[in-house]
């Protein structure tokens, strides 16, 4: 099987869509845009962790309908932003962005094969363990931040920390901490579902008044550090994997809350090592509640995109 040039473009840029669990080219075209407004940096070695994780699973023999589509693309993505934004831009960081992309493919096709008797789809497992172990292994991680101190009242956010929170809950899928590369993806999700873009907000604002009710401090909430994950989850549970019902839409709000505890905890576990959450609580959640539909007596997973 051979693809011209413009099948190439497509399947890298739906390999950057699937990071929300989209199959569209469009929808990747928008978020390329919205990770090179985070500077070039970002842009270049996110298409260069694509391209190197989706090469390799082809080199590897990977099924062909799955790279068509993009699922070999978007961990080797995120591995190669979140490598980037670490070491900065050099020969060595890009050769270890393209290693890593092909070790996300290996990863993909194990977790692929364990989870596919459970009926659980892979998400960004194998970016997670990737970025992860390397987080801790480079040794030129950031200094962690102070720890936080709970609140015991309500977290107040004015009206600017809001629109920064709602907009940031969505870039920081992507490690992205401007707030027009939020509205930019979510701009994206719209293109590619109406259904999606609703379930992204929806997950954005639950995460938002849980972390404020949590008493989360106020500058890590309007940097969407805690709703990345919840964004994530709306986005499965209440737009891909489950049939949408008003039980599912319910479901995938309640998962979305669960995110957020589970990531303030996951932080506050990860920092004194230099490491990060980044996106374990979703997935964590999502397999968990995927899990646990079929036991309610509930539809059950759709797996339309599950791999």
């Amino acid at each position: 099987m051979r693809w011209a040039p413009a099948d190439v473009g497509r399947v890298q840029l739906r390999g950057v869509a699937q990071v929300a669990l989209s199959p569209s080219a469009w929808t990747g075209l928008l978020f390329t845009i919205a990770l090179f407004t985070g500077g070039w940096r970002i842009g270049v070695y996110g298409l260069l962790g694509a391209a190197a994780s989706t090469l390799a699973a082809v080199v590897l023999g990977a099924d062909r309908d799955g790279v068509s589509q993009g699922l070999e693309g978007y961990c080797g993505c995120l591995t190669g932003i979140a490598v980037v934004s670490r070491l900065g831009v050099s020969w060595r960081t890009a050769l270890l962005a393209v290693l890593a992309g092909a070790v996300c493919a290996v990863l993909a096709a194990a977790t692929g094969r364990l989870l596919g008797r459970l009926g659980l789809p892979v998400l960004t497992a194998p970016f997670c363990v990737v970025a992860g172990v390397l987080a801790v292994a480079l040794p030129t991680a950031p200094a962690t931040a102070a720890p936080w101190e709970p609140r015991p009242e309500f977290t107040s956010l004015s009206a600017a920390q809001l629109g920064r929170a709602f907009c940031d809950n969505i870039g920081q899928v992507f490690l992205l901490d401007r707030w027009y590369a939020g509205l930019i993806l979510l701009v994206g999700l719209l293109v590619a579902s109406r259904k999606a873009a609703v379930a992204a907000a929806c997950g954005s604002v639950a995460a938002i008044l849980t972390a404020c009710v949590m008493g989360l401090p106020a500058d890590r909430i309007a940097q969407g550090l805690y709703g990345y994950n919840a964004v994530l989850v709306a986005l499965a549970l209440g737009a891909t994997f489950l049939t949408p019902t008003p039980w599912s839409a319910g479901y995938a709000a309640l998962a979305a809350v669960a995110t957020v505890p589970l990531t303030a905890a996951w932080l506050a576990f990860a920092q004194p090592v230099g490491g990060s959450p980044y996106t374990w609580p979703f997935v964590v959640t999502t397999w968990l509640f995927l899990a646990a539909a079929p036991a309610l007596d509930r539809p059950g997973i759709s797996f339309e995109k599950a791999k």
